[in-house]
């Protein structure tokens, strides 16, 4: 994909700019030359990767719910190119809040089509999902696309339902126009930069940075793990094909290969080797609401229309993290996070 040609100088709108995906997406883009602006809240914690980074670009502080306020920067960066990534993201947080996560995620998600209805600019859309949008069978094989969308726990079900909301904006409104719009579903993704709370690297990460020992409450749940690199190259790429060709719209799943897929505990162990200087682990056993204990993704779609496949695999993945990490807590992980944005996506430009 020739990101540097296609991106360089296009108008692109990122609603959760400040968040860890979003912040390594704006990197990117300022990477390839793109015009970014950015919609979303401020970062909730001091901790963040958005104010490590610091990238290059328009940055609108606001909520995804209030339409005028959106509807307003919208217009004004009158968009090429629109991805959505604005989300209450977290499994545990959905259980505790489920109508402040099914306002933004489903809301925010008519919000943000109704301004791309309203202000037709954007060629190419992409709508951020996740994995768990699929009635869970706990089965060995991948989803495929087409399977029933019925997310259990509130987060999960939230963004079902933002998908349900794009099929439909799609069919009564932007096949007339042919603008291209797309869903992507990507499973876990890991990478330097990530604070959340409950998320397995970042609480390895400062457990070793303190030299403590890791606590792992789940450590056989199975997971497909990729790097954010890896996700978003996913993503872009997408957005950039559509552009060219309405016809390759659509959704699809955005994940690792089979060998990507791992339990908790393994994810610790290779964590805890590429750290070094003796990092380890416990099982912590805890009382958690229901999470889904295997969940994979079948591929073969963007593999086979777009050209897509994971560059990095797991192991390099937990790698390139723990060194995020490591310098983060040491001397500071700016330089690092440039030196992986240009290692992994500079063959491809």
């Amino acid at each position: 994909m020739d990101a540097r040609g296609f991106w360089k100088g296009r108008r692109v709108f990122v609603t959760g700019h400040t968040g860890f995906k979003g912040a390594w997406l704006c990197k990117i883009l300022e990477y390839v030359g793109a015009d970014v602006t950015g919609y979303a809240l401020a970062p909730e914690d001091k901790t963040n990767l958005f104010n490590i980074c610091k990238p290059r670009m328009r940055s609108v502080i606001g909520d995804i719910r209030d339409f005028d306020a959106l509807l307003d920067a919208y217009k004004s960066a009158s968009p090429d190119a629109v991805i959505h990534m604005a989300a209450q993201p977290l499994v545990l947080r959905g259980y505790r809040e489920p109508r402040y996560t099914y306002e933004t995620n489903v809301m925010g998600t008519i919000n943000l089509l109704e301004c791309a209805r309203l202000w037709d600019s954007a060629g190419s859309i992409l709508n951020v999902t996740t994995d768990k949008v699929y009635f869970n069978r706990e089965t060995e094989r991948g989803y495929r696309e087409e399977e029933t969308l019925d997310g259990h726990d509130p987060y999960a079900n939230s963004k079902s339902c933002s998908e349900l909301v794009t099929a439909s904006y799609i069919r009564s409104f932007f096949e007339k126009t042919l603008t291209a719009v797309s869903t992507a579903r990507s499973g876990n993704v890991i990478g330097g930069g990530d604070f959340a709370e409950n998320r397995i690297i970042p609480d390895c990460a400062k457990a070793a940075a303190a030299g403590e020992r890791i606590k792992i409450r789940n450590p056989q749940s199975v997971r497909p793990y990729q790097h954010v690199l890896d996700t978003l190259f996913g993503y872009l790429l997408i957005m950039q094909r559509q552009y060219k060709d309405y016809f390759l719209a659509g959704s699809y799943n955005i994940g690792p290969d089979t060998d990507g897929c791992a339990t908790s505990g393994e994810l610790a162990d290779m964590f805890c080797e590429a750290w070094g200087d003796g990092a380890g682990w416990d099982h912590i056993p805890t009382e958690n609401p229901h999470e889904s204990g295997l969940l994979k993704l079948n591929c073969d779609k963007i593999k086979e229309r777009l050209g897509w496949a994971p560059r990095w695999d797991i192991k390099a993945s937990v790698t390139a993290t723990a060194r995020w990490y490591k310098a983060y807590y040491g001397d500071g992980a700016n330089n690092i996070m440039n030196d992986q944005i240009e290692m992994f996506l500079e063959p491809a430009l």
